[in-house]
């Protein structure tokens, strides 16, 4: 099967090496995505507009790849703080109330920049 990838312009794709998205076949797999503007800045706020953030840069690399946020089977959080999990759940609640998409939420140490409050991975599956 050949592989379609996306980038999203972080300079973190080709230091580390990987792609924002990569789909194979009927699958769209889309790696961690920080809360990181277009400049490579970081989303200012809370958790939840910088869980907004992540989520729009998902989808629309999801988009690029054929795909739509119906699509999405499964979702991933990981949050710096547990009181946080609210203001990240309404940002998700907002993307696939509809949707409904298998998805985790878990606390970890910390992300790789300090003022980062979540990051957030998916999966979709195209008809």
């Amino acid at each position: 099967m050949t592989r379609e990838r996306v980038s999203s312009g972080s300079p973190y794709e080709t230091t580390i090496g990987f792609s924002r998205a990569i789909r194979v076949g009927n699958r769209i797999l889309v790696s961690g995505t920080a809360p990181v503007e277009d400049d490579g800045s970081s989303t200012p706020g809370g958790a939840e507009a910088q869980a907004e953030r992540c989520l729009a840069v998902i989808v629309r690399a999801i988009e690029q790849l054929g795909g739509s946020a119906e699509d999405v089977v499964r979702t991933r959080m990981y949050l710096v703080d547990a009181a946080d999990a609210d203001a990240v759940g309404r940002a998700h609640g907002r993307w696939f109330a509809d949707v409904r998409p298998a998805s985790t939420m878990v606390v970890v140490g910390g992300l790789l920049r300090p003022e980062w409050r979540v990051e957030i991975e998916a999966e979709a599956e195209l008809s």
